[in-house]
């Protein structure tokens, strides 16, 4: 009984929210003489404030062409944005810059939704050894991190030194798929120095009562830090559910100045990982075991973050693309 109570409650709620808003919205637009994407548009800076604004008023609005427009393929976008201008019985002759402020934001959004497909694509294709491309970038991601150490062989236990659990590193892209190799390797590639660096910090001993004469007769994967690629993937699994769950709007809306990119995600990678590895330093955990404390903390911290609309989380990293970041 109590739960059909709170469900009529939720729907009369609803329903009193839904009517209140569309009559706020009218007399909004008596008063102002504007609909309500122009006063989004002509008050909020671009960015995510404005994106984001924009796209819940398509989303509810009674329109079929406006909420049908959040789905359109980027090549429509224009074609959409002057179809809505019409809609609304906007002269573009005399609002100019509302078709491009729309045009901007509305590539922002659909692009969001192709970046999701297309991450999710490549986290759905598992890792083939028998797949010479896979091959390649496996053995490229060894010689970016290692330069000076040949590979024995392909199943090796040297591949511990890089941080993969076993003797052959295909086990551990099951959960991350392709996904997880190449944001790995983006970040080996495109911030080398960093990529070291964290590499090299993570294969330190974490008890200073642990003198270098010992440290050195332990197994590279019995390290007290961390893992490095294991972490990487983690990571990866990470801004995928960033991604997945929306929170990663805040950050792709204000840094790409129309459609958000598989670059995006992938410098987006690189900066988690490095705020990840300070983080962890900071957090100082006694060993491995309290990984997922830690990691369970740095995600409730940058969640935090995105909450914030003007939010960006920029990456500074040297070798990136920065052209793409617009800030």
């Amino acid at each position: 009984m109590k739960h059909f109570l709170r469900v009529v409650t939720q729907f009369f709620a609803f329903l009193y929210c839904k009517c209140l808003w569309r009559g706020l919205k009218f007399v909004a637009r008596k008063f102002t003489g504007r609909c309500e994407l122009q006063r989004i548009c002509y008050n909020n800076k671009p960015g995510a404030r404005r994106t984001l604004k924009i796209e819940s008023s398509m989303r509810y609005s009674k329109y079929e062409l406006l909420q049908s427009a959040l789905s359109v393929h980027p090549d429509k976008v224009e074609k959409t944005i002057d179809d809505i201008m019409a809609l609304k019985k906007i002269n573009p002759d005399t609002n100019p810059q509302l078709g491009i402020s729309l045009q901007a934001s509305l590539l922002q959004i659909v692009g969001y939704r192709h970046l999701m497909a297309e991450v999710e694509k490549l986290r759905r294709e598992p890792y083939d050894c028998e797949n010479a491309e896979h091959e390649s970038m496996l053995m490229k991601l060894w010689k970016e991190l290692r330069p000076d150490t040949p590979l024995t062989g392909r199943i090796s236990k040297q591949w511990c030194e890089i941080g993969f659990q076993g003797n052959d590193p295909k086990t551990d892209f099951r959960g991350m798929g392709l996904l997880g190799l190449q944001n790995l390797l983006y970040f080996a590639e495109h911030d080398k120095a960093s990529a070291l660096q964290m590499l090299q910090d993570s294969l330190q001993p974490k008890h200073k009562y642990l003198n270098k004469p010992d440290w050195e007769q332990e197994n590279p994967d019995k390290a007290i830090g961390y893992s490095f690629a294991i972490v990487g993937i983690n990571i990866t699994d990470l801004a995928h559910s960033l991604l997945v769950s929306g929170a990663l709007k805040t950050h792709l809306y204000n840094v790409a100045p129309e459609t958000p990119g598989l670059q995006h995600f992938q410098q987006t990678f690189c900066y988690l990982m490095q705020e990840f590895h300070r983080f962890w330093i900071h957090e100082d955990p006694s060993d491995i075991m309290e990984f997922n404390r830690v990691r369970s903390k740095f995600h409730r911290r940058i969640l935090r973050q995105l909450k914030n609309p003007d939010m960006a989380l920029c990456p500074h990293f040297a070798a990136s693309d920065l052209h793409l970041v617009n800030l």
